[in-house]
């Protein structure tokens, strides 16, 4: 089986998108997943606007596996019970 992926949506400035990364990367270390980061605004700039539409309004999002999982933080408990069941 593949490594999880999850990926933190985000957009320049924003603090509480920091933090979700940081809590996100100490995470990453110690349950073993890809974390990956994308700016929706910056996306939408090259022209792919879904992320921001879809998404924008509540950042930061952290999709697992491509599907959303928490917003505005991180759900650990959540998380690393989803990991497990993998």
């Amino acid at each position: 089986m593949s490594r999880a992926h999850v990926e933190l949506l985000t957009r320049a400035g924003c603090t509480i998108c920091q933090q979700v990364y940081g809590r996100l990367t100490e995470l990453a270390a110690e349950l073993d997943f890809e974390l990956t980061a994308t700016d929706v605004d910056a996306a939408a700039a090259a022209g792919d606007n879904a992320l921001r539409a879809e998404f924008g309004d509540r950042l930061p999002v952290v999709l697992l596996d491509g599907r959303e999982h928490s917003y505005w933080d991180v759900d650990v408990e959540r998380l690393r019970a989803d990991l497990s069941q993998r």
